[in-house]
């Protein structure tokens, strides 16, 4: 946060009206901008909604996201030595 208020960016925030966790990207008109900790479109939220994370609120969202991703099995294909990867591998042979 700046000296007066302000939200950074980069910052990560709590938007109190969707209860989602992003990190603040820029601002446009009266809304900030904020991404998704794992990347993904960006939302405009209300600023006078937004609380800043502390780290364990911090890292519990990036374990969290983190989960997700892995659940959707995203990020996985085509890095060697992953599961995904041999089981492709597998049924080309």
């Amino acid at each position: 946060m700046t000296d007066d208020g302000a939200l950074c960016v980069g910052t990560a925030v709590r938007d109190g009206d969707s209860g989602r966790v992003g990190l603040v990207m820029g601002h446009e008109g009266p809304y900030l901008q904020l991404r998704p900790l794992g990347g993904g479109l960006e939302w405009d939220a209300d600023p006078t909604r937004l609380r800043p994370l502390g780290p364990a609120e911090l890292l519990s969202a990036r374990v969290a996201e983190a989960n997700a991703r892995s659940r959707t099995d995203l990020g996985l294909a085509g890095i060697r030595g992953s599961s995904h990867t041999d089981r492709a591998e597998d049924d080309t042979r």
